[in-house]
């Protein structure tokens, strides 16, 4: 998994994160897979793309989760070098014989129409070139209620963690190997 803050567990026990309640699913349910979490808190497409290809190397994985670009958009990164950065990503994962699947961010409506639609399309159009999964914007069922958020508005708390799995889930799930 190679995220942000969104998947690194931010501001909440490493264990309560939505990367470690899909290692407790996986095992729950008899799959053989091994949740690497390689995300970092404040971690951008190019910090990302940068570290990539040694993690590829050192755990080859089966599956990549590509859960990056919110940072990008909230610093109002050029919408084309992301896009460029998660098409390497995805490129380099796909080389490593591992199959990538790319998370759809969003950015807040203050960022501008423009831009949040640009933005935005860049998941879907890099998923669709890719023929990549494309995990739709998960935190989407969380978004609108603030008492599923820290106190600082940005980071999903631990109790609204089971959501997020449930949103990746529906798109991971065919992805893995038949449980034992």
């Amino acid at each position: 998994m190679f995220g942000d803050s969104l998947s690194a567990a931010y501001g909440i026990q490493a264990s309560q994160g939505w990367a470690a309640l899909l290692q407790q699913r996986l095992q729950r349910e008899g799959y053989p897979h091994v949740v690497v979490n390689a995300s970092v808190s404040g971690e951008t497409s190019a910090g990302g793309l940068a570290r990539l290809p040694a993690a590829l190397g050192q755990h080859k994985p089966a599956i990549v989760l590509l859960e990056l670009g919110a940072n990008d958009g909230l610093r109002a990164l050029p919408v084309k070098a992301m896009r460029g950065n998660l098409e390497r990503m995805l490129q380099l994962s796909r080389d490593a014989g591992a199959r990538p699947v790319l998370f759809e961010m969003r950015i807040p409506a203050n960022y501008g129409a423009a831009y949040g639609d640009s933005f935005r399309g860049a998941f879907t159009e890099l998923a669709r070139n890719a023929h990549a999964p494309l995990v739709p914007f998960f935190l989407a069922a969380i978004a609108l209620d603030p008492g599923n958020f820290q106190d600082d508005g940005l980071h999903p708390s631990a109790a609204a963690q089971p959501k997020l799995l449930d949103a990746v889930w529906p798109t991971l799930k065919p992805l893995l190997a038949k449980p034992k």
